[in-house]
């Protein structure tokens, strides 16, 4: 069986978009799937992380169209990196001109911007198509707008189609934030809700977003990410301090102050405890959070690394006393499942998690017993698991006894998303 697999993020793009097809391509073949990659030739990455090119196996084909992308616009009277202009990075007080970007990227683009590859992609297939046959073809979301090429190409080919959505559409976390009129809005749950509809299956990466989407389509099943890479425990050092790690993108929603309050209390409650304490943001981090952080006299404690090649950063999650993940406080909370879930998992470091306990990552955490979960409330609570979590480090105690960690390797998920594909 042949797939075509139509996504926007592809080697050499970095960040956590390009991991989960860039490790499905590794894989398929050996469950008797042949990858196709179709891609952008020109793109606009936010971060680039070349490392990840020795990744894409030898003799896939990559076909790469350019795009035109009003990124480059936007960022040139901006002046800032497209990392900056991301909606994660929406600041809560722009500019005048900041307004006007993020007022013309929510309701001029739609689904986002990216629309513009949409015509010319199409074209282009039906062509290719036509000369290279394929079994099924798979778009793969965000930017959404892969999936109206699927949808061009299924309305006109009448070929097998499958959506993916790494991230939900209208339900994900900053869609709330942008400034849509009520046209727009509409708009984006019409497409969202065709795109569902004529898909002959749906992948997502957790069950909060497929009990969402099974309302518009019976073939919705979970494909969840996972892990890559095994970590050998004979060469481990931990880190000498008290090490608390993040990795990844931190905005302003993700923002766990409840988190640095505590911290900020327990330096002047536990004789010691500051002077033990490592606070190491790994990721793009916004402004706002490293305001609270110092405001909560942290500042000295602080290590923020703008940005980490794929391969050091398990090295930093391997070394380090406890792993922080920190959900988006918003209304999608509990169907947020970060893909650094799986690899903090297999680094098998103390996971402190922030967000809902009834929540999908929740179950994850809870099945493999790789760490605690605690409420974006509940003060006391994770005041009490920190000062644990210390007495433990003290002592060179701290660990995690994780098990059932093998469903989430990448082989094993790669091997359930092959049999769906040949069900298709």
């Amino acid at each position: 069986m042949k797939a075509l697999i139509i996504t926007y993020y592809w080697p050499p793009a970095g960040g956590s978009g390009v991991q989960r097809w860039l490790k499905f391509v590794k894989y398929l073949q050996e469950f008797g799937i042949t990858p196709v990659v179709y891609t952008v030739k020109n793109p606009e990455y936010a971060i680039e992380d070349a490392t990840l090119q020795s990744e894409i196996p030898e003799g896939v084909v990559v076909i790469r169209q350019p795009i035109w992308e009003p990124y480059t616009w936007a960022n040139f009277f901006l002046k800032k990196r497209s990392a900056q202009t991301k909606a994660g990075f929406l600041s809560k007080k722009p500019s005048l001109l900041g307004k006007l970007v993020t007022y013309i990227r929510a309701n001029c683009f739609i689904p986002d911007a990216r629309v513009f590859w949409v015509k010319p992609s199409i074209s282009y297939l039906q062509k290719y198509l036509k000369e290279n046959p394929v079994d099924v073809v798979i778009t793969t979301g965000p930017p959404h707008s892969m999936h109206l090429i699927g949808l061009g190409l299924k309305e006109k080919m009448n070929l097998k189609w499958m959506a993916d959505f790494r991230d939900p559409w209208t339900a994900i976390d900053y869609f709330h934030h942008l400034p849509f009129t009520e046209k727009s809005k509409q708009k984006h749950h019409a497409l969202e809700r065709e795109v569902l509809e004529r898909s002959d299956a749906v992948l997502v990466v957790g069950k909060t977003m497929q009990q969402d989407y099974l309302k518009y389509n019976a073939k919705a099943h979970v494909i969840s990410n996972g892990f890559d890479t095994e970590i050998s425990r004979n060469d481990q050092v931990l880190d000498r301090t008290f090490s608390i790690t993040h990795i990844g993108m931190m905005n302003e929603d993700r923002n766990p102050m409840i988190l640095w309050k505590v911290l900020s209390e327990l330096r002047n409650e536990i004789a010691g405890f500051f002077n033990d304490l490592e606070i190491k943001l790994v990721g793009k981090v916004a402004p706002a959070v490293l305001d609270t952080i110092v405001s909560e006299g942290l500042g000295t404690k602080l290590q923020h690394i703008d940005y980490l090649p794929h391969k050091k950063v398990l090295h930093f999650q391997q070394k380090s006393q406890v792993l922080l993940l920190s959900v988006n406080k918003v209304p999608s909370a509990k169907g947020i499942v970060t893909g650094k879930i799986f690899e903090y998992i297999i680094a098998k470091r103390p996971i402190l998690a922030i967000g809902p306990e009834g929540g999908d990552l929740a179950e994850i955490i809870k099945q493999t017993n790789s760490g605690t979960i605690i409420s974006f409330e509940d003060y006391q609570k994770l005041k009490e698991e920190i000062t644990e979590m210390y007495a433990n480090y003290l002592k060179g105690d701290l660990s995690v006894k994780s098990r059932d960690v093998n469903r989430y390797h990448r082989k094993e998920i790669t091997k359930q998303l092959a049999q769906l594909i040949k069900d298709i």
